[in-house]
């Protein structure tokens, strides 16, 4: 339960029909299992007690009283578990049956939650036996405890604020206006439902889809327990299809007619952050009663994936899919401009890297937009001191595959000029020495811009932003950045993609060698075997690292140590802890230092739910202070297990 996660299981449990005793040993046998593995939430099917085709055994006393005795045994059998555990049953109160679903945790009844939506069609005769749960929580005696009855209960963990868990069964999920929908906005962060959905042909897609897209609308994790094996097979098989989803994402499934058991982690600190940002999301309490129990906090190892590239889909179709749709946004975006700003020309400066790659690939499709010759773009090279033969001759060699205009500028006497107006020793490699290099490589475009009615694209990408690794009114400025909005991780992925399906051979071999050239600015001379003196990652680090701390930081607002606890988990085996912290202070350094950088960028397609655009989702303060932050880190520095 540290950093806002909790371990949560959907199980279907063997049952036989109308024998509660054996069902009830069943049900005790999967609560001590799950409470071993640290599990501390354990929802079960509908009617898991009697099980859900009793038909009209429902109406039998000797069932209906079987029931509550062995809700007795397991509220019994559940004192000194961790666990809080969702049991289905018949309740029978005021001379009515009601569909249920009882909220045990160690020894205490926490509440009945019944049924809102009743199925009476096809092979669903519920209305036959049960009535809907009122809303209005009241009290009720049952297995000798008093407790409360009613839909609108939320059950609240004192330890763990994020951790509200609110109970719908089967098909309340399945009818127009969710019981669920009103929990959520009530305050539960977690929906069990109790279900016994027969299996027909396609249904376990469309319950797949609802119990996903439901945990997306609400923002909430959502765990579906199903009927499985035991049922009675007179009209009907059930496939204990269990799933457990979170925002949208599924988590853990037990597929149709498998073992019937989904466990994962659910993260209720990033559910929380999510409805902290979506100003959608209000809050309406009215009508609901909360109960509270107590939980004793657990630490438990990740077993849900915490993928180390989070903004590259791991399906390699996914992938293709997101690069594709990422350029036709960069394109558009960018056609848009060139046409509204009349442009005779954009002027793109080539490097011969990745990103000025992925900028010249992004205006030649926007040149096929608006039906205009690739050679209204012009790419110019501005080799000086630190310039490698490979990039060079690459720059050169994509833009002949592209068929887009090409020029030279040798920037070298126009930066020893430079240095001698401003007095710097040209034999002095310091940070003056390479900016003054970007600042002059920016003045030509722009100049070059002006002089031929066009303007300039911007090649600066996204984990470049969020490090500053950018010179101020260099190669930080432009007058429009396609690839702002775009990591540096997914950038190496879309010019793959390009490589991979342009069709041309001369393109694809040089994108992919592009591909292989380390990053780098190119500013310092080279080595004297010819080898990069600069490469970016050794100077601010991996940048599948800082991409990964960046989309956590900005996306859910997670603090450094939930963040490097994440970190441990996405990056076991191929970064030892004490580089994954040092990376990340080094992150929080650079990202609170060099705000004054994205104050002021030029305007930038937005691609994805994390950038940096000063008019989309991310405003702050150039002079903020990063002290808090720093002291979580000095803290994790002193104490890695904490």
């Amino acid at each position: 339960m540290k950093y806002g996660f909790l371990r949560a299981a959907a199980a279907s449990p063997g049952l036989r029909v109308a024998d509660v005793a054996y069902n009830t040993q069943e049900i005790i046998k999967s609560m001590r299992e799950y409470a071993a593995r640290n599990a501390q939430l354990l929802c079960l099917p509908e009617f898991c007690l009697t099980g859900y085709t009793c038909s009209d055994l429902f109406l039998q006393e000797t069932l209906i009283c079987g029931a509550e005795q062995g809700l007795a045994e397991i509220l019994a059998a559940s004192c000194g578990l961790n666990l809080v555990t969702v049991v289905g049953l018949p309740v029978r109160r005021s001379g009515k049956l009601y569909n249920c679903a009882a909220v045990v945790c160690d020894g205490k009844l926490l509440g009945l939650v019944p049924k809102t939506h009743l199925p009476n069609y096809s092979e669903f005769y519920e209305k036959r036996h049960f009535l809907p749960g009122p809303a209005q929580a009241s009290p009720m005696e049952l297995a000798g405890q008093q407790t409360l009855f009613g839909t609108n209960l939320l059950f609240a963990c004192r330890q763990m604020p994020e951790f509200v868990l609110g109970v719908e069964i089967c098909e309340d999920l399945w009818a127009p206006i969710p019981p669920s929908c009103t929990h959520a906005l009530a305050g539960a962060t977690v929906i069990a439902n109790l279900s016994a959905s027969d299996e027909t042909v396609g249904k376990a897609s469309y319950r797949r889809d609802l119990v996903c897209g439901q945990s997306a609308r609400l923002l909430c994790g959502y765990l579906y327990a199903d009927a499985g094996h035991g049922e009675s097979t007179t009209d009907m098989t059930f496939a204990a299809h269990d799933l457990i989803a979170e925002n949208g994402t599924l988590l853990a499934e037990a597929g149709p007619f498998e073992d019937g058991r989904a466990v994962t982690e659910l993260d209720l600190g990033r559910m929380v952050q999510e409805r902290t940002r979506n100003t959608t999301f209000e809050p309406h309490t009215e009508g609901y009663t909360t109960v509270s129990f107590d939980l004793e906090p657990v630490e438990v190892p990740l077993t849900r994936k915490v993928s180390p590239t989070p903004f590259v889909p791991r399906d390699d179709a996914a992938r293709a899919e997101r690069c594709e749709l990422i350029l036709r946004i960069q394109a558009e975006g960018l056609a848009k401009r060139i046409e509204h700003t009349h442009a005779r020309c954009a002027v793109v400066g080539i490097s011969g890297g990745l990103d000025s790659c992925l900028a010249l690939l992004v205006a030649v499709r926007a040149c096929h937009i608006l039906g205009r010759d690739p050679r209204d773009i012009v790419a110019i090279t501005m080799p000086c001191f630190g310039t490698s033969k490979r990039t060079r001759s690459n720059a050169e060699i994509l833009c002949e595959a592209l068929d887009v205009s090409f020029q030279e500028i040798n920037i070298t006497a126009t930066v020893q000029s430079h240095f001698a107006d401003i007095g710097q020793d040209p034999e002095t490699y310091d940070v003056t020495f390479e900016n003054c290099q970007a600042r002059v490589r920016t003045l030509e475009l722009m100049d070059y811009a002006n002089k031929n009615g066009g303007f300039v694209i911007g090649t600066g990408d996204l984990s470049e932003l969020a490090l500053g690794w950018a010179t101020y009114n260099g190669d930080h400025m432009s007058m429009y950045g396609v690839n702002a909005g775009v990591p540096k991780t997914l950038v190496r992925h879309i010019v793959r993609y390009v490589a991979d399906t342009c069709g041309k051979e001369t393109l694809s071999r040089v994108l992919l060698d592009i591909l292989d050239t380390p990053v780098s600015p190119e500013l310092l001379p080279a080595a004297a075997d010819g080898s990069f003196s600069q490469q970016t990652e050794k100077l601010v680090g991996p940048y599948e690292l800082h991409d990964f701390y960046l989309y956590y930081v900005l996306r859910f607002g997670f603090g450094p140590k939930k963040i490097y606890h994440l970190a441990l988990a996405a990056f076991a085996g191929r970064y030892e802890p004490e580089v994954l912290l040092a990376w990340l202070n080094n992150f929080y350094r650079r990202f609170f230092a060099q705000q004054f950088k994205r104050s002021c960028l030029p305007d930038g397609p937005k691609v994805g739910s994390v950038t940096l655009s000063p008019r989309a989702d991310w405003r702050m303060p150039s002079d903020a202070c990063n002290a808090l932050w720093m002291r979580e880190l000095d803290d994790l520095s002193s104490n890695p297990q904490k």
